[in-house]
């Protein structure tokens, strides 16, 4: 198989997208050699990641890599220069003008440099031939799937994921598969893991964070338009294009919910709402939850609950116990009180955040 190093390469071929629109295969396992429009993985079900922040001794914060998580760095490349200078040009369309019903190999791929490293396989920055396009590839493999009884949650994300189009949710390009791994075709973000970038800046101004915040309502709004709830939005979840334009990645939480309520204790500790932790059914109220959190980490550099023991971080989740610094300014606090209520109809609509006077204040010359 032949590799490439993408720091070599000096622009990427403008392409067009065609894909098979087969449905996803209803067997207890996709069969080799077959394509379909498509996503990545989830963890079993009521699993709670509770230790999203490991410290050293004396309470210091560890390096972004802490956690065994199946994470993919991601975002397609648009005159995106390199930290070695060679600039990449991002194609005019989505991947590769592919005849109807053509099957994806590995051989249609050079694969380049690791990007990440997950339980169920790793993530590698990849070119199509044809089209010289980049994206990321991601290689699971199936007996991991089958040993954890992931095949079930792996298809539903695909399903989901593959049926968005938003540019603030990570694209699935596709995927396919042989007899041992399983290959997801996924949007290349240049600038990588949202966490690292807040991990290295301690905590981000007040005009940053509401462009982020800003952002990501649109794509919830989108979402929840389309009957889907993320379930798990935090900052590891989030990639960074070429602009620095968030990206959502990682449905491996995610549910398609026309209109039941549902049950799933799922997510990450410190983002937990009230109503998943008294074990209440949730809709998609949850992620309006998850956004004031995320909006209270942005300003601050940590969630607003977390402490180190779990039974303290639930009880602080259930009474809402919101504790403000005192450099947060009151428009700030005003919209984290609105977002962050016990009563999921009590929060604010998404909608209305975006009319918020804080939004307002720092995205005037934002567009959706």
């Amino acid at each position: 198989m032949q590799r490439f190093n993408a720091d070599k390469e000096n622009r990427v071929a403008s392409a067009t997208t065609s894909y098979s629109q087969r449905t996803l295969h209803s067997s207890r396992y996709l069969k080799p050699g077959t394509i379909t429009t498509a996503g990545a993985m989830k963890r079993p079900h009521n699993q709670i990641d509770s230790t999203r922040y490991p410290r050293k001794a004396g309470g210091e914060r560890m390096a972004p890599s802490r956690r065994p998580h199946d994470d993919v760095t991601l975002s397609q490349m648009s005159s995106y220069v390199s930290e070695s200078g060679s600039t990449y040009y991002k194609p005019t369309t989505n991947l590769v003008n592919k005849t109807s019903g053509h099957t994806w190999k590995l051989s249609d791929f050079d694969i380049g440099k690791p990007l990440g490293k997950g339980k169920f396989g790793n993530v590698y920055l990849a070119r199509e031939k044809q089209s010289k396009y980049v994206v990321a590839l991601k290689v699971l493999n199936k007996q991991q799937l089958m040993k954890s009884s992931m095949e079930h949650q792996l298809r539903r994300e695909i399903e989901i994921q593959s049926h968005l189009r938003h540019k603030s949710i990570l694209r699935l390009y596709g995927y396919f598969y042989d007899s041992k791994r399983v290959y997801l075709i996924i949007e290349y973000a240049p600038q990588g893991e949202l966490y690292k970038k807040l991990t290295r800046a301690g905590r981000f101004s007040e005009k940053q964070s509401a462009l982020y915040i800003q952002e990501m309502a649109h794509a919830l709004i989108y979402m929840h338009s389309k009957h889907v709830i993320h379930r798990d939005i935090k900052p590891e979840n989030l990639l960074v294009g070429f602009n620095g334009e968030l990206k959502i990645a990682d449905f491996g939480w995610s549910v398609h919910a026309p209109s039941s309520r549902r049950t799933t204790l799922c997510g990450t500790l410190d983002y937990l709402p009230p109503e998943m932790i008294e074990n209440k059914p949730h809709d998609e109220n949850v992620d309006v939850w998850t956004l004031g959190v995320l909006m209270y980490e942005f300003l601050t550099g940590a969630p607003p609950f977390e402490t180190e023991n779990t039974k303290e971080t639930y009880r602080r989740i259930a009474h809402v116990d919101l504790k403000f610094p005192s450099y947060m300014s009151a428009d700030a606090r005003d919209l984290l009180t609105k977002i962050l209520r016990h009563d999921p109809q009590q929060r604010m609509a998404l909608e209305r955040v975006l009319e918020h006077p804080w939004i307002l204040e720092h995205c005037k010359t934002s567009s959706a």
